[in-house]
């Protein structure tokens, strides 16, 4: 038998996905290359400072000055300081570790968020959602290797970045819905930005052009891959869309590759796997649950 063809609409939102995610890594990558030279917050605040015009243009094309206006400042900020926080951890493990793991064991996020999920928003955690969190784990810990002579320490601060991370998931449900996403987005930035104007004062290293021009394309990349990946979820199913996150890891790897000669070894390959194994098994057993309520 044949399978049947995939609607358009997924189709395409499969690829869009793909290169919301593949914009990205070439954000973390052009991170990993300038964490050499800046700190992360200023790398963090230069990037916000770019970004923050071309966000605050896409809002007035399409709607108006109204859209600039929230109804929840003091959630975005709160918001915003959790981002700061997870850019910071992930931007400095880029600092030591290789892309690829980095980028996997930053995909322990959605695991953190079902793990949290129970704590925070009481909500349950059956069997199979309990599997899949430890087997994201599992993968975790063999990308880490713990005891082991190869242990990076910048792992762990990859893994704070995913913790911090699921964190700005979970807050995402105080948002008020009236806000949308071009909206919560330039109220990220700013605050980012502002939270970030620390690095004026304290260790400021003036970029040059080159510099300039990679942190303007952080501020592409980064706006740009997001946005992409919000609009594939608008016109494609979740369950079908969400599992394409998970190519960042061979993006990683192939930008490793091409860029550093760094090569993932065999632990990180299959941790990533089984961490994506896990976070997929989150996905398929969230789109069960919407079916069975619906």
């Amino acid at each position: 038998m044949t399978q049947p063809a995939l609607p358009q609409d997924t189709r395409r939102a499969i690829l869009v996905i793909c290169a919301g995610v593949l914009l990205l890594v070439i954000n973390d990558a052009i991170a990993k290359a300038l964490v050499a030279t800046f700190d992360p917050f200023q790398i963090l605040f230069l990037r916000s400072a770019l970004a923050l015009p071309m966000i605050a243009a896409v809002i007035l094309w399409r709607g108006g000055p109204g859209g600039l206006r929230s109804t929840c400042a003091r959630i975005h900020a709160f918001r915003a300081a959790l981002a700061v926080a997870a850019t910071w951890f992930f931007i400095r493990s880029l600092a030591d570790l290789p892309l690829a793991e980095a980028t996997a064991l930053i995909f322990t996020a959605p695991i953190f968020v079902a793990l949290l999920s129970a704590p925070l928003l009481g909500q349950r955690v059956g069997p199979l959602r309990a599997a899949a969190i430890g087997l994201g784990f599992l993968g975790a810990l063999i990308a880490i290797r713990p005891g082991a002579e190869t242990m990076q320490p910048a792992a762990f601060l990859a893994l704070a970045a995913a913790l911090v991370n699921a964190l700005v998931m979970l807050s995402a449900r105080l948002i008020d819905p009236r806000d949308g996403f071009w909206t919560m987005t330039f109220w990220m930035t700013l605050f980012s930005g502002l939270f970030c104007a620390v690095s004026l004062v304290a260790g400021w290293v003036t970029p040059g052009p080159a510099a300039l021009a990679l942190l303007a394309a952080m501020a592409v990349t980064g706006t740009l891959g997001i946005a992409l990946i919000t609009h594939a979820f608008r016109i494609g199913q979740a369950a079908a869309v969400a599992p394409f996150d998970y190519t960042a890891l061979i993006w990683a790897s192939v930008i490793g590759w091409a860029v550093w000669g760094t090569v993932p070894d065999w632990p990180v390959w299959l941790g990533g796997g089984i961490i994506a194994a896990g976070g997929i098994g989150l996905i398929l057993l969230d789109a069960r649950a919407n079916r069975g309520s619906g």
